[in-house]
This record gives structure tokens, C-alpha cells and sequence, in this order.
């Protein structure tokens, strides 16, 4: 990836559904450089990746991967997607392990951990990831059902994942949840997106103390603005073409700056980190 293909704006565009689906996107998301040399700092490890079809997920999972970890990724009912994710994983030497279906539903979690065990043994990694959002002008425009829907997959999912994966991970695991710069800072058009990334900035603070005991991290990656397939999904075509725009760096991330935060969370190198949470925002709003 060169610096160009970073700061030119991305073109008006938008999509019909969430979470969205990452092939029709342009440009399309970058999901690892080729500079990005693996050096086993998960080798033979087990991870399993919620929304792992697209955008942070699959980047997590590429970056896995090419450190040497094989991978189970979840997801709505993107099969192209997850099928390209399932691709690039492979490419790396590792197996990946596609897992479709609502998050939102404890009964799914405790699938996707018995069918990640069952193929692989343990999890070592946990990366709870998966999230909606949907714009409303007025807060007023906020309904019941979606409030439910927008914490049923953001954060009551992060429980059932984290609950049903602790019983068969070793000492020296890991889980790392995606929050948001929103958690922090709030959005005036995102108010229960917003909330429920506070709340799982507060989750990983109250589970690292929890089970720090049993020898497992759990930190928190918190990204601001980044070109995945949820951006188009949630805003319409000018607001899409301004994406990132009022940052320091005045452009979107993407997400293979976003995810080796997660390698590094991972690894045996952040032995001594837990409870954090790491801010990758290029700087942060410039009206914040």
C-alpha cells in the first residue's frame, strides 16, 4: 500500500443493508500490506474472529494468519465475503473454520465456540467484533426494537461470546473486543451505536479484572473512522464521500492499520497488558 492510496477521498456510494457486504465497495478496503511480514508471533494458535467476513474482521483474520494461527470466523450471512476472508486465510497456510449466523442469539455463541473446539481444540484468541449501526436524525427516531437489535449484536453478543469461549481457553489467552472512538467521544447520529461502545470499553475494563486470575487478558481495540463495509451501509452517498475527512490525517483508516493493534494484543509481547484499550483515529476528530 502506498501513501496515494490512502488519502484519496473514496467515491459517493452507499448500500441498502447492514452490515454490508465489503466486495462491492470502491476502492475496496485494504486488508494487509505486502510489507507485512508474519514472524510466528501466533504460531499454532487458535483464534476465533466475530464478524470476520469483512472490513477489521478479515483484516484481524489475514494478520492472524499470516503470524501463524489458524482461525475461525463468524458472521451474519455474508457467504461471498466470508468465502473471500476463508480465501485469503488459506493463501497464509493456516485453516479457516466459516461459522454463519446471528450472534445476537446465545444458543449461536455457544456454537460457533463448540464447532471452533471441536475442529481445533481450544481457543487461545477471542476477537468480538461484529457490530450494526444505524444513522437517525432526531433522537426521537430511536424505536425500542432497534435499540435492542444495535446491543443484542454490539454488545450482549461480546457476553455470550466471551462466557461460552472462557471454559476452554488456556492460560495465557486472550480476548480482545473492537470498541470505538464513539464510546469515548459519543455521535450525535450514532446514539446507540455510541452507547454500546462505551459499554464494551467498560466490559473490558470489568472483565480483565475478572479473570486475570485464571491468566487471560482482555483488552480493547478502539478504531475511529475506517473504510469498511458499514460505512456505506449506514450513511447515504455525500456523507460516505467526506468519510474521515475532519481527521487529523483528513482520511479514513483502513483496516490493515487497524488490526495489527489485534496482533500485537495477541501476542506474547503485550504479556503484561490488560484492561487497555488502544486508540487508532489518525489523530482524532478535528472538531472534537
Amino acid at each position: 500500500m502506498n501513501e496515494a492510496s490512502t488519502t484519496q477521498p473514496q467515491p459517493p456510494q452507499s448500500q441498502d443493508e447492514q452490515p454490508g457486504q465489503q466486495k462491492p465497495m470502491l476502492p475496496q478496503p485494504e486488508t494487509i500490506r505486502d510489507s507485512y511480514l508474519g514472524s510466528q508471533r501466533l504460531k499454532d494458535k487458535v483464534a476465533i474472529v466475530t464478524g470476520g467476513d469483512s472490513g477489521i474482521g478479515r483484516a484481524v483474520a489475514v494478520h492472524f494468519a499470516r503470524e501463524g494461527a489458524d482461525v475461525a470466523i463468524a458472521y451474519l450471512n455474508e457467504e461471498s465475503d466470508a468465502e473471500e476472508t476463508e480465501r485469503l486465510v488459506r493463501k497464509e497456510g493456516r485453516q479457516c473454520l466459516r461459522i454463519a449466523g446471528d450472534v445476537g442469539d446465545p444458543e449461536h455463541c455457544r456454537e460457533i465456540v463448540r464447532r471452533t473446539v471441536e475442529a481445533y481444540g481450544r481457543v487461545d484468541v477471542l476477537v468480538n467484533n461484529a457490530a450494526e449501526q444505524h444513522k437517525v436524525e432526531e433522537p426521537e427516531q430511536l424505536t425500542p426494537a432497534q435499540i435492542e437489535r444495535t446491543f443484542r449484536t454490539n454488545i450482549f453478543a461480546y457476553f455470550f461470546m466471551a462466557t461460552a469461549a472462557l471454559p476452554h481457553m488456556p492460560r495465557g489467552a486472550s480476548i480482545l473486543n473492537t470498541g470505538s472512538v464513539t464510546g469515548v467521544r459519543g455521535h450525535e447520529q450514532l446514539i446507540d451505536y455510541a452507547a454500546t461502545k462505551g459499554a464494551i470499553h467498560a466490559l473490558t475494563f470489568s472483565l480483565a479484572q475478572a479473570v486475570a486470575g485464571r491468566g487471560v487478558r482482555v483488552n480493547a481495540v478502539a478504531p475511529g473512522p475506517v473504510w469498511t463495509p458499514l460505512i456505506p451501509a449506514s450513511f447515504d452517498e455525500e456523507e460516505v464521500a467526506k468519510f474521515g475527512a475532519d481527521t487529523l490525517l483528513k482520511r479514513p483508516g483502513q483496516p490493515c492499520e487497524i488490526a495489527p493493534a489485534y496482533v500485537f494484543l495477541a501476542s506474547e509481547e503485550a504479556s503484561y497488558i490488560t484492561g487497555q484499550t488502544i486508540h487508532i483515529n489518525g489523530g482524532g476528530h478535528i472538531s472534537a
